[in-house]
């Protein structure tokens, strides 16, 4: 049967890193996959993390399996970094997943299988494989509009227009924070807002939240989930520690229910779990217990939290940096809105002509859809890249 097969189009992210790995240029720059980059270039891993393994080893006696929702002490800790003081803790529970790929995963075959839900709504644009994952639970996945003209701003109005187009009981998916790919993000009022139009139209927010601290800081890239969660009965939460932990190969990551009250959420557990049972059976247990372990300790706490706000400074040094080394080349291109944004990612306006251009020329990759991972950008390749891009404008 193999042999009737073609070879599948590789991944449109993942496939570029590959592409770059196999690039032989020793001036390259890849600002394509959404990892986090230090100023040498290099994904570090942070001195907490590096602390908690230490202590983990000398105390771990078995490598028995987690129970199907994971580690416990984790899924509490995880939610009370995600809600805070929002909603009662009694309202709410969490199951652990491999990264937050497969948080959203669960989500979708929860709602699918349990709660039958046929349709998803996803920003335009949004994160590439989100309508990769939600298809192949079963989804019909619709969009609603997110950026305006100017392609570098929230259109909030039509956003909310589009999503007066969703029906009872459809999920809607949306950027806990950092927004991938537009670094674009609404507002405390408007996440109040939507939460008013998500109650009115029976709609179940999917709050992909995978970048928590790398905007404004933890509990300030927080506030839209838990307005979202004060203010609606049900809700579902899909978070991953893979940026602000730097656990990219852990896979550790949580799917977070939001009920009613102690039954609906007794009753949803179940059925995630459900979910889980006939996916990957339990999740992995190593990055779970440093998640566990650093945000359980206040020393630890302390030292992992001015690490992510050093990773932040510097994805926000960058923004700015490429702005005024863009303004220094002479290019008339107002890139000032980078620097509004959020998160690691932005829009750069680049045409799919000129990212190929980029790349075959320049041994420069990026998105096809313009986005850049301004984390990929440091003061050893800025003057490059932004000769580079001034070129093909």
């Amino acid at each position: 049967m193999f042999e009737t097969l073609n070879v599948a189009p590789p991944d449109p992210i993942l496939g570029l890193n590959e592409a770059f790995r196999k690039d032989a240029n020793a001036d390259k720059i890849n600002l394509g996959v959404g990892v986090y980059k230090d100023a040498n270039g290099t994904t570090p891993i942070l001195s907490s993390v590096k602390e908690a393994e230490r202590r983990l080893l000398d105390v771990e006696n078995n490598k028995s399996y987690l129970p199907i929702d994971g580690l416990a002490r984790y899924g509490e800790l995880a939610r009370q970094l995600l809600l805070g003081n929002a909603v009662d803790d009694e309202r709410t529970a969490s199951v652990q997943t491999p990264g937050g790929t497969g948080a959203l995963r669960v989500a979708a075959d929860f709602a699918r299988r349990a709660l039958g839900a046929s349709r998803i709504w996803c920003s335009q644009p949004t994160w590439a494989n989100h309508a990769n994952i939600f298809s192949a639970a079963g989804l019909d996945v619709q969009s609603y509009g997110y950026l305006d003209d100017s392609g570098s701003g929230l259109d909030f109005e039509g956003m909310l227009s589009g999503l007066q187009q969703a029906s009872p009981g459809d999920l809607v998916c949306l950027h806990g924070c950092c927004h991938n790919p537009t670094g674009v993000d609404p507002n405390l009022q408007q996440w109040t807002d939507l939460a008013s139009l998500l109650k009115q139209r029976q709609l179940l927010p999917l709050v992909d939240c995978a970048y928590q601290g790398f905007g404004n800081g933890l509990n300030e890239d927080a506030a839209g989930v838990r307005q979202l969660a004060s203010a609606l009965d049900e809700l579902l939460i899909c978070s991953s520690f893979s940026k602000n932990f730097g656990l990219y190969a852990e896979r550790t990551g949580a799917m977070t229910i939001v009920g009613k009250d102690a039954n609906c959420v007794s009753a949803g557990l179940s059925h995630a779990k459900g979910c889980v049972r006939s996916n990957y059976s339990n999740p992995p247990l190593h990055g779970a217990a440093i998640v566990a372990t650093v945000l359980a300790d206040e020393e630890l706490f302390a030292q992992w939290e001015k690490e992510v706000a050093q990773m932040r400074t510097r994805i926000n040094g960058m923004r700015k940096a490429f702005v005024e080394t863009m303004a220094s080349k002479g290019v008339h291109r107002d890139f000032s809105f980078i620097v509004r944004q959020l998160g690691m990612f932005s829009f750069s306006g680049l045409t799919r002509m000129q990212v190929d251009q980029l790349r075959s020329e320049h041994s420069i990759y990026i998105v096809g859809s313009g986005r850049i991972n301004v984390a990929g950008i440091t003061e050893g390749n800025i003057d490059r890249l932004c000769e580079c891009i001034k070129q093909v404008l």
